[in-house]
């Protein structure tokens, strides 16, 4: 793999869109954010033009080009490098092919959720799944614009599978909840709901 290492998800989806086709960062910006890939990955227009200026420094990308649109300035335009090629593909490869331990902030929260009272623990997972059900529907709704507007499947897959994570997260919080009310991780002691742990130390 060439020397150039990368690790900022931006940095690969500037270079998937010159991929595709030489542009200039505003479109790269906008075509990201009308197929949702801002979703997946952070976007913002200060860290879009850093991006740019590292992928320049490191050689990966290159001008062909200016554009002007009305009274706006120039804009240049960019396609990769050879060297910003062979990064993408192996780039591409290694995120498809290898599983990659992740450190989700649920998780970590998950980890000390016995410092909470059962029925706390309860109220707060409620709320999560009120928000993760909002979120749900509204990416539904997207996913079907979506097609409705003709943008191919291939390139909201990544959608697709933040659906399912979702999907499945509520499916499990919801058990979770289920598993604490039903006393299945609680007991009752003294008239009060507390964690099976806490019960078998008495």
């Amino acid at each position: 793999m060439p020397k150039q290492k990368l690790t900022n998800p931006l940095a690969l989806a500037i270079l998937s869109l010159l991929q595709e086709r030489p542009m200039h960062p505003y479109e790269a910006g906008a075509t990201m954010k009308q197929r949702g890939m801002n979703d997946v990955i952070k976007l913002n227009t200060g860290s879009l033009y850093a991006i740019i200026e590292t992928l320049l420094k490191k050689g990966l990308i290159q001008p062909v080009g200016t554009e002007r649109e009305g009274k706006h300035p120039e804009r240049t335009i960019y396609e990769p490098t050879p060297a910003g090629t062979a990064v993408l593909f192996d780039w591409i490869r290694s995120l498809v092919r290898t599983p990659a331990k992740e450190y989700p902030q649920f998780a970590a929260g998950l980890a000390f959720l016995g410092h909470l009272s059962p029925e706390e623990a309860v109220v707060l997972l409620e709320e999560r799944c009120g928000k993760l059900s909002e979120l749900t529907a509204k990416m539904r709704t997207e996913l079907r614009q979506n097609a409705e507007h003709g943008l191919d499947r291939l390139f909201v897959v990544e959608q697709e599978y933040a659906l399912a994570l979702n999907e499945a997260e509520l499916r499990w919080v919801d058990a979770l909840i289920g598993d604490i009310r039903g006393e299945v991780l609680t007991k009752r002691m003294n008239d009060k709901l507390v964690w099976a742990i806490t019960y078998q130390e008495q």
